[in-house]
């Protein structure tokens, strides 16, 4: 993956300052993490230091230096989901997806994130699969919420 991979993302976008988060973001969406050529692309791009364009990536939480999974799962851990069961809820989603801690699976499919509160106190416990919230969980509808994702994954293929 070279700088000239990130050619037609760039050129969509003015060589302003207020350009770099729509940049990162669209960036983001494609590649599923921003990789240290596109953030060196959009530093020549803008002109600006890669600091900044590094500061930038590593300052919001939906950025990453890291390759994520094509679906990103966040588990609520907070204190309504906490005493509904939100940690009970993490567990079985590690399980389901063979994952020893938060992260992202083998075959880069899912993410698995923990988050402090996702604002939907009311449905806890609550997990969010992309921009899809599921309240009022039970464990034992994990397993067809990770399926209905994987079977989309597979008819994109």
């Amino acid at each position: 993956m070279g700088a000239a991979a990130f050619d037609g993302i760039l050129s969509g976008f003015r060589e302003r300052p207020e350009s770099l988060i729509p940049v990162l973001q669209e960036i983001q969406t494609q590649y599923h993490f921003l990789p240290e050529e596109a953030l060196r692309a959009v530093s020549r791009r803008f002109k600006i230091p890669l600091t900044q364009a590094f500061h930038v990536a590593t300052f919001y939480n939906c950025f990453s230096l890291e390759p994520r999974g094509h679906h990103q799962v966040e588990v609520c851990v907070g204190t309504a989901c906490h005493v509904r069961g939100g940690q009970r809820i993490l567990d079985r989603v590690l399980r389901e997806l063979d994952l020893p801690g938060n992260g992202t699976t083998a075959d880069y499919a899912f993410s698995v994130q923990p988050v402090r509160c996702l604002g939907c106190c009311a449905l806890a416990p609550i997990v969010r699969v992309d921009q899809r919230t599921y309240g009022h969980l039970k464990q034992s509808k994990i397993p067809k919420i990770l399926q209905h994702y994987r079977s989309l994954a597979e008819v994109a293929a």
